[in-house]
């Protein structure tokens, strides 16, 4: 109980963004990809939600699902809609089939007015028919036009390309003790002007209630020019760290998290992108060390950056 005395006597992070009830805390403030730990409820769906922000960021087979998806229910509905006018509306159906291939020619002739290539093997005749299919085109234009606008957005939009650890460790610092977390660009990027911070959430008891305190961890740098490797962050844990004194035992029996923030530099979208994740005590590492991810190439022209490695670590002693 010292401990945690000692800590919230230390200053917080007044603009952590998260609430200090720990009442109300729900696990962890971040998951590890990064996106806030919260589900928003009290509100129509269709209001708190933005459709287009949820196709531009759902992952690409789910989102190829949704398409695939819609294309053959919507061409399913207005097949059933050809079909109830009549099929003698259709010109070119034998109307000596049977009922499933009458069906199924219609639906061939609804995918063909959707995407308007209209071969021509059957055409409407009467006006509801016409009217049918000269809605449906418009529809399979504006259906076109909106997914194009995704696929665009999808690939257009500026993505921070980094992996972080897993872990975070607890290693040797020189004669102390250091919090590290490490990352890495993983795709075909150039990052310059990295920056980096990292917030400590912990919930711990004041005045005989248990409430969540923030504070910031001074990184060894806390910004760097280019990102190409991969980048240790590494808060030193010395007399004036939250982390203080912490032992092994301190890190099992607290609730506490790592928030981490990057902001980056992207040549090739010439933006700025972020990143977040967080790890709870849980995911922290006492007494590892992180192993070199790079080396030199055979021939020394190159350096060589192992991406398998990001998470590997050896146990060590203090």
């Amino acid at each position: 109980m010292s401990l945690l005395r000692k800590i919230s006597n230390l200053q917080t992070d007044k603009n952590s963004g998260f609430g200090t009830n720990a009442g109300s805390y729900g696990g962890r403030f971040v998951n590890k990809n990064g996106t806030p730990n919260i589900e928003k409820r009290g509100m129509n769906l269709l209001r708190r939600i933005s459709w287009y922000h949820t196709m531009i960021d759902m992952p690409n087979w789910k989102f190829m699902l949704i398409l695939f998806s819609f294309y053959i229910v919507i061409n399913l509905i207005f097949a059933v809609l050809y079909y109830a006018i009549g099929i003698e509306h259709l010109d070119g159906i034998s109307k000596s089939s049977d009922i499933l291939t009458q069906f199924g020619q219609a639906y061939f002739f609804s995918a063909q007015t959707f995407t308007t290539v209209g071969y021509g093997h059957i055409s409407p005749t009467g006006f509801l028919t016409s009217a049918l299919s000269a809605a449906e085109a418009l529809i399979g234009l504006l259906s076109f036009a909106i997914a194009t606008g995704l696929f665009f957005g999808r690939f257009s939009k500026p993505t921070a390309f980094l992996k972080f650890s897993h872990h975070a460790l607890i290693s040797p610092y020189g004669e102390i003790k250091g919090l590290m977390i490490r990352l890495v660009p993983f795709k075909n990027t150039n990052f310059t002007d990295a920056a980096a911070k990292v917030t400590l959430g912990m919930s711990i008891e004041e005045n005989g209630q248990r409430v969540n305190k923030f504070y910031n961890l001074n990184l060894e740098l806390d910004r760097i020019n280019a990102l190409s490797l991969s980048w240790t962050l590494v808060h030193p844990i010395d007399e004036n760290s939250p982390l203080y004194n912490f032992t092994e035992e301190d890190f099992k029996n607290t609730h506490g998290e790592i928030l981490v923030f990057i902001t980056t530099f992207d040549d090739m979208f010439s933006n700025t992108v972020a990143a977040r994740t967080s790890y709870t005590f849980s995911e922290i590492i006492y007494g590892a060390k992180f192993q070199t991810m790079y080396n030199r190439s055979k021939d020394g022209s190159k350096t060589i950056l192992h991406l398998d490695k990001l998470d590997k670590f050896d146990t060590t002693n203090f």
